[in-house]
């Protein structure tokens, strides 16, 4: 099994969700994130005053699937997240040992 993790734009949540959807995922998680890369942060306009953002707003994905499914997993949120631009966001793929699931007590892929 694998686990990944992928730091995506806000606006492109919706896209991945459904191109996730379409290959068969059929969970995942999502947290609000904040962070920066390359892009070191982003300045802002408002009321006239110019600020920098210190930390970009991104969205954080968690998703753990059957090995047999992971490449096209991680290919399918490349080309639903891809803008172009930079700030695009980055995906990390993990060996996940186990899992269970509470309600049941189903181990390991079942559980999934």
């Amino acid at each position: 099994m694998k686990y990944i993790i992928a730091v995506i734009q806000p606006h492109r949540l919706d896209a991945v969700r459904e191109a996730l959807g379409a290959i068969g995922v059929q969970g995942l998680t999502v947290t609000e994130a904040r962070g920066f890369g390359r892009q070191k942060g982003q300045t802002e306009i408002y009321r006239g005053a110019e600020y920098t953002v210190q930390y970009v707003p991104k969205v954080k994905l968690e998703i753990a699937v059957d090995d047999g499914l992971a490449d096209q997993v991680v290919e399918t949120i490349s080309e639903a997240a891809r803008t172009g631009r930079i700030g695009d966001g980055k995906i990390f793929v993990l060996d996940l040992e186990g899992v269970m699931r509470v309600r049941t007590g189903e181990m390991g892929a079942d559980a999934l």
